[in-house]
């Protein structure tokens, strides 16, 4: 059955309240943004088609807040357009496996939150679905979720960057070794697991 609590201490739950957790989450990024202090976004998740959620994240990156999605499927987000989404850079890994993890990174000036959740940002997932958001507190879990989204970000044999345009440009190493993340985890499984 359908529960309607509504108030949880940890969780944000949709179709409740985890558009309006995200919202705030990119709002809050913007808004404790310097120069001296920059604001970073960084996201590993399937789709991104929510137009609120789409509306702060071009807003902050006006703000100079940098922003890497890591979206396998559809983004509805033009990035790299002068005056609304220069700051933000997506970019797709289509490999062997058909991954479906969804990480989310706020720098919040350094203490870093990260949270892990079932949910695409699309009207669908934040409105129509029973979807959950959690955070993780553990400083060295944080670490370890970092260094992925790392690794995803460093692939130049798998991973395609989405142009302004909409079309795809398939990245290159240009100099670099080849690198593709899934094969990195497939080579490193046992110290990944640990």
């Amino acid at each position: 059955g359908y529960s309607y609590h509504t108030k949880w201490d940890h969780f944000h739950v949709a179709p409740i309240n985890l558009s309006e957790k995200i919202i705030a989450l990119i709002r809050r990024e913007a808004d404790l943004h310097t120069e001296s202090n920059p604001g970073m976004i960084i996201t590993k998740l399937n789709s991104i088609a929510q137009k609120e959620v789409i509306a702060e994240l071009y807003k902050a990156s006006r703000k100079g807040v940098e922003i890497r999605l890591i979206c396998r499927g559809i983004c509805c987000l033009k990035p790299g357009i002068e005056g609304l989404s220069e700051n933000i850079e997506v970019r797709s890994i289509i490999g062997r496996f058909l991954e479906h993890s969804r990480i989310f990174y706020f720098k919040n000036q350094g203490l870093d939150d990260v949270y892990l959740s079932s949910a695409d940002w699309m009207t669908r997932n934040l409105q129509r679905r029973v979807e959950l958001m959690f955070p993780i507190y553990d400083k060295e879990l944080k670490n370890r979720i970092l260094s992925l989204l790392d690794i995803y970000w460093k692939d130049n044999t798998k991973a395609w960057r989405l142009e302004s345009d909409g079309t795809y440009t398939k990245l290159k190493p240009e100099g670099a070794p080849p690198f593709s993340a899934q094969q990195y985890f497939l080579d490193n499984i046992d110290g990944i697991i640990k």
